[in-house]
């Protein structure tokens, strides 16, 4: 005998090709929920509402041994999509299984919309937690589908994008009951959604939004030190990847920077802290070193952004370009692409006496070398120190109608030191 597993839409039996309605009405058993049952209400098969699964595949085996059964499973859409099919694949042979699959939700979804969805995400919250739609986000992922639920509901996943506070963008679509009558397929803004009643059936697609460099900032409302990171232009391939807004609060006031002074932004990236700094030292002028021509583009659009003329970009590698800037009385070194070594010996000796270096690591390999340096310094030179911030930060974000604290990478922070002389015989 043979289950036969077939999926169906919100527009019931007529959704169905004439070939898998002739298998419908063959069943001696109908198991489905309660909508799916009320397709065929005037069915003479026995049925099995779809409460407790386990309890369900249980009377599923005891129907496989009658003779001349005809067994129909009804599920959603595509019930090997998000659906019911795995816990039967699970529990029964393959043999034993015969699918029969109608268009999936995100199928429907993305024919609305008109947007080609083979690259898309997938990620269903009904029943899980958001932390994979969290990672997602977090990526700067193109285009996601979410599955929701009563608890992850729309309202819920833009409370999520609001926490997150992310340096990209996402369209909002909403689309409920797909293939019914009733069907409502429509865009919204994070706003709207927190305020309107969608129907039960929904999901939601979110499609990431092109940036422009040229987009006005109102630089009256920002702070003065702590740009929240949605503010700067980043990578669209890894949205994430700068220096967090509390980390750079912590590396500037390590800086010890005053007013005048030459610093070096080494591994500058997208210029985060680059522009923090010419933002809170405007009389101070800071070379931002990136090795990567795109990362030196979004430090140029960045400062654009922001109205800085105190940034230097310095398109090269080091730490062979460092030999062409002006001595600096401060360092911040945030990539190194393995020359952590040798750049710090070329900072070594061209910082200006009693200068700061200050780094931020994400790897314990990158720390040993830089520790191993300044002691092999110290072995000649007294006047080299060091200290170490070990930062582990967590973030709240909502989850449903609870909140949570979702972690940054750890990160560590040395300051090393070089006083003068005279000073640390005293």
């Amino acid at each position: 005998m043979t289950i036969n597993v077939i999926g169906i839409g919100l527009n019931g039996v007529v959704g169905l090709n004439q070939f898998v309605q002739e298998i419908v009405k063959r069943a001696t058993l109908l198991v489905g929920s309660d909508r799916h049952l009320g397709y065929f209400s005037n069915h003479n098969a026995e049925s099995i509402v779809l409460g407790d699964v386990l309890e369900a595949i249980l009377e599923i085996r005891e129907h496989l041994d009658t003779p001349n059964s005809c067994i129909v499973v009804l599920a959603s859409g595509d019930p090997l999509f998000f659906g019911l099919g795995r816990l039967l694949v699970a529990n029964f042979p393959a043999e034993k299984l015969r699918f029969y699959p109608h268009l999936s939700s995100v199928q429907l979804a993305f024919s609305r919309i008109k947007i080609p969805w083979q690259d898309t995400k997938l990620i269903s919250v009904h029943g899980r937690p958001m932390d994979e739609l969290i990672k997602a986000l977090q990526q700067g992922v193109e285009k996601v589908a979410v599955l929701t639920d009563p608890t992850n509901t729309p309202q819920a996943i833009a409370n999520l994008l609001l926490a997150l506070n992310l340096p990209t963008t996402y369209q909002f679509w909403v689309c409920e009951n797909l293939g019914s009558e009733d069907e409502r397929v429509q865009q919204w803004s994070i706003d709207e959604v927190q305020k309107e009643i969608f129907a039960p059936l929904n999901l939601v697609v979110l499609l990431r939004q092109a940036r422009m460099a040229n987009q006005s900032l109102d630089l009256a409302s920002l702070p003065l030190l702590g740009i929240p990171d949605n503010y700067f232009l980043s990578y669209d391939d890894q949205p994430g990847l700068m220096s967090k807004r509390e980390v750079r609060v912590l590396i500037l006031a390590e800086l010890s920077l005053q007013p005048g002074q030459i610093i070096w932004d080494i591994g500058a990236g997208i210029g985060s802290v680059a522009v923090e700094i010419a933002r809170f030292c405007s009389n101070s002028i800071v070379y931002a070193v990136e090795k990567t021509a795109l990362g030196t583009s979004l430090i140029e659009e960045n400062c654009r952004r922001f109205q800085l003329k105190n940034v230097v970009s310095i398109h090269g590698n080091a730490p062979e370009i460092l030999h062409h800037l002006r001595s600096p009385h401060r360092i911040f070194i945030g990539g190194s692409s393995g020359k952590l070594r040798n750049i710090l010996g070329v900072c070594g000796i061209r910082m200006l006496p009693e200068g700061v270096i200050v780094l931020a690591f994400t790897t314990l390999e990158n720390f040993h070398t830089a520790v191993s340096w300044v002691e092999e310094r110290r072995r000649s030179d007294r006047s080299w120190s060091y200290r170490l911030l070990q930062v582990q930060l967590s973030r709240s974000i909502p989850v449903a109608n609870l909140t949570r604290f979702n972690p940054l990478n750890p990160v560590t922070i040395m300051i090393i030191r070089h006083l003068d002389k005279r000073e640390s015989r005293d």
